[in-house]
């Protein structure tokens, strides 16, 4: 259902340097980036499969012909936000150059909008050649990002320009070319998501209909540009978010607990989560006879959200509200100049909408008192919207 974080696809070439990228692989994974192999087959000569499997935590192939109803070359060009190829070998290049798609790598490069970034490895006679000096040009022309390769040691005693780029450097300038995507980098959000059940028995609860995609959608949207991300999601049957960190509770007690715990820890909050106002006062440790279920007594669920803004030391909150009937507007106009979060997401959820589903419209309040209309949008879409209004809170708040 969603996209996974920072996407790199990190093709490989088929040059004896390949292995030098096992270590790229980990230190564009410490950077916070969630990469897919793909290597050519002339590459799993020098690296095999397992190894690149083993290293990122993902399968890795090569065919272009494997799982041809899943058309991997444009799933994984559209899923990645930069593909870098170390090493590009001379044939890669020439490849690249005059638009050859004859495997699953170039086939993903000529289906990517993507920023394309060619780490050339060789020896320095290839480097050097006329075609590739040619081919290198061509590509520079066209937006293509060219780390260019250092003067040292190659294979056996040869000694010359061509040699794999430091690690170090890569990094850097994978990160300076991806800056614009980044721009939460550094900043921990911590976001509440799902719906809390309060248990009446082993057998049943009360609960709401929350789906916990708005939340998780946040926490796409942050991870997608670099934000430290903590989800703490009440019953919620969508995948982890790759690149957050994810704690699992059920309660409005238990996610009180959590919520407090990590809020210290935390720049941007976003409360989406619909907690239970009350829960069972005494629930059964065993399933009640249906004749003898007649009535619950109920007991008021700490108010999460007031007790975070009550604690806050600068942290920007914002919150939620979900509410029914023509008077909801002024209902959540009333629970923002109550609670006393930075901003506020309303949305009508009359007859169930919203709930499941994976667009939305509402309005944002403020606290400039002003009210932004959001008409129908995916909840992706709000997601970055959001994001946006409070970093811009952020940065207002500490100069």
């Amino acid at each position: 259902m969603f996209p996974r974080g920072r996407e790199i696809i990190l093709g490989i070439g088929g040059g004896i340097s390949a292995y030098k990228s096992c270590e790229l692989l980990r230190r564009l994974q410490d950077s916070g980036y969630l990469v897919t192999v793909i290597p050519t087959r002339n590459s799993l000569n020098f690296v095999g499969k397992a190894t690149w499997e083993a290293l990122s935590g993902r399968e890795v192939s090569e065919d272009l012909w494997s799982n041809v109803h899943h058309v991997p070359h444009i799933s994984l060009a559209h899923k990645g936000d930069a593909i870098v190829i170390a090493p590009a070998t001379a044939d890669l290049i020439a490849r690249i150059a005059t638009g050859r798609s004859d495997d699953l790598l170039t086939s993903i490069v000529l289906s990517s909008t993507a920023p394309l970034i060619l780490v050339p490895a060789m020896h320095t006679e290839m480097w050097l050649n006329p075609a590739t000096v040619h081919n290198v040009a061509l590509l520079k022309e066209r937006g293509v990002h060219i780390i260019e390769p250092e003067h040292g040691r190659m294979t056996g005693n040869d000694v010359g320009v061509g040699r794999y780029p430091e690690i170090p450097v890569i990094i850097d300038e994978v990160n300076k070319i991806l800056s614009n995507q980044a721009d939460l980098r550094g900043i921990r959000i911590l976001i509440s998501a799902g719906g809390t059940r309060e248990a009446i028995d082993p057998v049943r609860y009360i609960g709401n209909s929350s789906s916990g995609i708005q939340g998780y959608s946040i926490a796409h949207a942050a991870v997608s540009r670099g934000a430290e991300v903590t989800v703490v999601s009440a019953n919620v049957s969508l995948p982890n978010i790759e690149g957050a960190r994810t704690i699992k509770v059920s309660s409005a007690l238990q996610m009180n607990d959590a919520m407090v715990a990590e809020f210290p820890n935390t720049e941007i909050c976003f409360m989406t989560a619909a907690v239970a106002d009350v829960r069972p006062k005494k629930p059964s440790r065993e399933k009640v006879a249906k004749d003898s279920l007649h009535s619950i007594e109920l007991q008021t669920n700490p108010d999460i959200l007031q007790a975070l803004v009550a604690s806050k030391t600068g942290q920007i909150m914002v919150g939620f509200a979900a509410q029914t009937g023509v008077d909801g507007l002024d209902l959540a106009r009333s629970k923002f100049s109550r609670k006393g979060v930075d901003l506020l997401y309303f949305n009508d959820v009359s007859a169930g909408a919203i709930f499941g589903s994976e667009m939305t419209e509402g309005t944002i309040f403020d606290k400039e008192a002003t009210e932004i209309t959001i008409p129908a949008t995916s909840k992706l879409a709000l997601a970055h919207t959001l994001l946006d209004m409070a970093l811009g809170k952020l940065k207002l708040d500490h100069g």
